[in-house]
């Protein structure tokens, strides 16, 4: 059944009203009405309170539904240890508890993928200035967009005073088990509990909480532990590395980064670190550790003049 909306439709092209919302309540529910011929053109869409449907109006004065792709995931997806009081979840999970390797799906015929942003990357997975970086830094201008790396839920959102160093934050939930963070941002676009596809805009780029300029902080959290993500995304080629991804408990530690070899990676775990304390030289601790100066700058990517800084951790073996 075809209905004229002459009194909506009508009314806005008299005020030259193209482009511009109109109240979505006073569509019919019930009734779609299709344009006359397929040659009819579209002039406008209209949102609707689901944002995977819209009312495309067509010059005619005929209106119909149009229903966009949704995610292919359920709420049964997101049940366990969903956490929003707090940034991270599954505080109560041990890494000692969790499995020596497991197979996650990232991407098939069902289930998409998206870069969150394409760029180089300014700083990687690594032990740096006294702490630990638990994530993947990637250069951008403030209000570039951040697309969401795969199908999921956003279980946080967070305002600079409330995320600490993370700045304007969002995390993303996915239904292989992943989470997904994206911080520094200067505006959020989507609210907690809404589901997002991959690719789909999340938020604007930007410099927000504790950063040194415009980038975007990203990380790949699994049962709440990170791992490094360039595992995952190849971040200056926008590409998703393989469309599976084997996950190993040795991936967790921050001395196993992508690039090694299986041997090298699982070897991290089995690194001695020492910190350094007043007076220590590179001299001292190779004594103390039986080792040379020239292993531990190997090993740390240092020369052997150089200065150390109290609280700076030294791999030694």
């Amino acid at each position: 059944m075809k209905k004229r909306l002459f009194t909506i439709v009508a009314a806005a092209l008299s005020l030259g009203a193209y482009g511009q919302k109109f109240d979505i309540n006073a569509i019919d529910d019930n009734e779609e009405p299709e344009p006359q011929t397929s040659s009819v053109r579209a002039i406008d869409t209209v949102n609707t309170d689901d944002k995977y449907k819209k009312v495309v109006l067509f010059e005619d004065y005929t209106w119909k539904y149009i229903e966009l792709e949704r995610p292919n995931i359920s709420d049964e997806d997101f049940q366990d240890a969903w956490e929003q009081e707090q940034i991270h979840a599954y505080t109560d999970v041990t890494l000692a508890s969790l499995p020596a390797e497991v197979d996650l799906l990232l991407a098939d015929s069902l289930h998409g993928w998206a870069c969150p942003i394409q760029g180089r990357v300014t700083s990687g997975w690594k032990f740096r200035r006294h702490r630990d970086h638990k994530g993947t830094d990637i250069a951008l201008t403030t209000g570039d967009t951040i697309r969401a790396a795969f199908d999921g839920k956003v279980r946080v959102i967070r305002e600079v005073a409330d995320a600490g160093g993370y700045g304007n934050l969002i995390v993303i939930r996915h239904a292989n088990g992943l989470e997904t963070y994206y911080a520094h941002l200067s505006k959020h676009l989507v609210a907690e509990n809404e589901l997002v596809k991959a690719g789909e805009i999340i938020g604007l780029g930007g410099s927000t909480g504790r950063s040194t300029g415009p980038h975007l902080h990203f990380e790949v959290r699994y049962m709440g532990k990170p791992f490094d993500a360039e595992r995952i995304f190849d971040f200056p080629n926008g590409q998703l590395r393989d469309t599976s991804f084997t996950l190993k408990k040795h991936y967790f530690n921050i001395y196993s980064h992508f690039g090694q070899s299986d041997k090298e990676s699982s070897q991290t775990t089995e690194r001695v670190v020492h910190i350094i304390r007043s007076g220590d030289t590179l001299g001292a601790i190779a004594r103390k550790y039986h080792t040379t100066v020239t292993r531990l700058c190997s090993l740390n990517g240092i020369s052997a003049n150089k200065m150390l800084r109290l609280g700076q951790r030294i791999v030694v073996r």
